[in-house]
C-alpha cells in the first residue's frame, strides 16, 4: 500500500500537470509555433527518437561525471570547513561570492581558456555549479557535532578518524543526501548551460538549439520534457540511495 502511494502520487501529480499545461493552451487557443501542447511532443518523439536517445545519453553522462566530481570535492571542502573554524571563516565568504555569480556567465570564460575541449567544460561546469550545497551541508553537519561524543570517545582512546567514521559520517548523511538532490538539478543546468551558450552540436542542449533555429516548438518543449524526465529518474536514484546508507533518519509519516 506504502508503494502504491509513493509511485501513485508523483505519477498522478505529474498527469495532472500535463492536463492544465494543455487545457491552459486549449483555453487560450494558442498555436504550437507560440505555445506546444502536451498532445504535440509525442509525434517529436517518434520523428527524431534517434536524436533524442543520443542527446539524453550525452547529457546524462556529462551531468553524472560533473555530479561525481562535486560529491568527491564537495565533501573534501566541507570536511575542512566541519573540523576547522578558521577555514570555515575564511571558506565560506569565497564560497558565497562564487555561487552568486551567474553561471551563465563563466561559461564563455571556459569556453575560452578551454578551446575545443567541449566535454571537460561541460563536466566542469556541471561541476562548479553543484558542488556547492554539498559543501555547506556537509560543513555544517560537522561542525554542530556535539562536543559530548568527541570527549567521550577521545577518552576511550579513539582517534580522530574513528570519531570521524562513527560518528561525524553518519551523523552528516541525511544533511548529505538532502544537499545531493538539489545538486542534481544544478548539475543538468550546468550542463544544459554549456550546450547552449557554448554550442557543440552535443546534448539535448543542442537539439533544443535545432528546434529554436528551425521554429519547431513543439521539439523545443520536447526536450524540455526530457530533461525533466532525466533530472527525475537521476533524482529518484539519489532517494534510493538515500534509503540504503541513511534510511534510518526517515521518519515514519503519519
Amino acid at each position: 500500500m506504502d508503494m502504491a502511494r509513493k509511485i501513485g502520487i508523483p505519477i498522478l501529480a505529474i498527469v495532472l500537470f500535463l492536463a492544465f499545461w494543455e487545457f491552459i493552451v486549449w483555453v487560450n487557443g494558442w498555436p504550437n509555433y507560440v505555445m506546444a501542447s502536451p498532445s504535440d511532443l509525442p509525434d517529436a518523439y517518434v520523428r527524431f527518437w534517434n536524436l533524442f536517445l543520443i542527446g539524453s545519453w550525452q547529457t546524462l553522462w556529462r551531468t553524472v561525471a560533473g555530479l561525481i566530481l562535486a560529491v568527491i570535492f564537495g565533501i573534501v571542502l566541507g570536511m575542512i570547513m566541519g573540523f576547522s573554524r578558521v577555514a570555515r571563516d575564511g571558506l565560506y565568504p569565497l564560497l558565497v561570492g562564487f555561487n552568486a555569480i551567474p553561471k551563465a556567465t563563466l561559461v564563455p570564460v571556459l569556453a575560452l581558456l578551454f578551446i575545443g575541449e567541449h566535454n571537460f567544460n561541460t563536466v566542469l561546469m556541471a561541476f562548479l555549479i553543484s558542488f556547492f550545497p554539498i559543501a555547506v551541508s556537509v560543513g555544517i553537519g560537522l561542525s554542530t557535532l556535539e562536543p559530548e561524543y568527541r570527549d567521550i570517545l577521545r577518552s576511550l582512546g579513539a582517534s580522530k578518524v574513528t570519531i570521524f567514521w562513527k560518528i561525524a559520517l553518519p551523523k552528516t548523511l541525511p544533511e548529505f543526501f538532502g544537499a545531493l538532490k538539489v545538486s542534481v538539478t544544478l548539475a543538468f543546468i550546468g550542463t544544459n548551460l554549456v550546450e547552449i551558450i557554448s554550442p557543440h552540436g552535443r546534448g539535448l542542449g543542442a537539439l533544443f538549439l535545432s528546434g529554436q533555429t528551425n521554429s519547431n516548438y513543439p521539439l523545443m518543449f520536447a526536450v524540455l520534457i526530457a530533461l525533466a524526465f532525466l533530472g527525475i529518474v537521476l533524482y529518484y536514484a539519489v532517494v534510493a540511495l538515500e534509503r540504503i546508507f541513511a534510511g534510518w533518519a526517515e521518519r515514519p509519516q503519519g
